[in-house]
């Protein structure tokens, strides 16, 4: 009996071994991260303020490699006019390109948003030379805010007595005449050339085509 010895036990570890990381889900976990994180950075682009989004508006117009944080002095002046900065009065196209010069770095041809204000800031106090430099900055921002580029060059239909008679297939006379049906439409080639009847009846006869009908019916 004194040789049965009592053995020391060891403790047991009852935490689970780790199972090997899925590779799937390492991959679902870190998507998921990054849908939050790009949630959150396109919740701070919504809160875009109405002038920066005029800002990039105009900034990309008319260059598809353009991002929308730098603008062109050729977009800055189209912004001047579109938003009727410029009035031909206070301010005009010089005025604009002097600015615009005068805010943007020597070696830049660009001006970034802070610029942009900057420049509508100098701006202001010539366009609204009868209000205080709050109200005049208020008030060329009211000019901008909420503006898009106006699209140029789209050609308008003219309506006039000259155009419509020119247009007026019944009013058309010889080979010119023959080229339009009834309804103003195009014959097409039928038109253009002596196609050759073959129904056996004179040309301009109006009883066309009832032969058969008649000898039929008397039948």
């Amino acid at each position: 009996m004194a040789d049965n010895k009592v053995k020391s036990t060891k403790p047991v570890n009852k935490t689970p071994p780790k199972s090997p990381s899925d590779p799937a889900k390492d991959r679902a976990a870190k998507r998921l991260s990054y849908d939050s994180n790009s949630s959150h950075e396109g919740a701070m682009a919504g809160e875009l303020s109405a002038l920066e989004e005029a800002f990039r508006k105009f900034a990309i117009h008319g260059d598809t490699r353009a991002t929308g944080k730098e603008m062109h002095g050729k977009n800055w002046s189209k912004l001047c006019k579109d938003c009727h900065v410029i009035d031909g009065k206070n301010v005009t196209v010089t005025d604009v390109d002097i600015v615009f010069s005068k805010i943007k770095g020597k070696s830049s041809r660009t001006i970034t948003f802070e610029q942009f204000k900057e420049a509508l800031q100098e701006l202001s106090k010539k366009r609204f030379k009868d209000k205080s430099d709050e109200d005049a900055v208020q008030e060329i921002y009211k000019l901008i805010e909420g503006k898009a580029p106006i699209i140029s060059g789209v050609t308008k239909a003219i309506s006039s007595p000259t155009v419509s008679r020119l247009t007026d297939t019944t009013k058309f006379t010889g080979s010119h005449k023959e080229r339009f049906d009834p309804s103003g439409k195009g014959k097409g080639k039928a038109g253009r050339e002596d196609l050759v009847d073959a129904s056996g009846y004179v040309s301009g006869y109006k009883h066309a085509g009832t032969y058969d009908h008649k000898v039929q019916g008397s039948k």
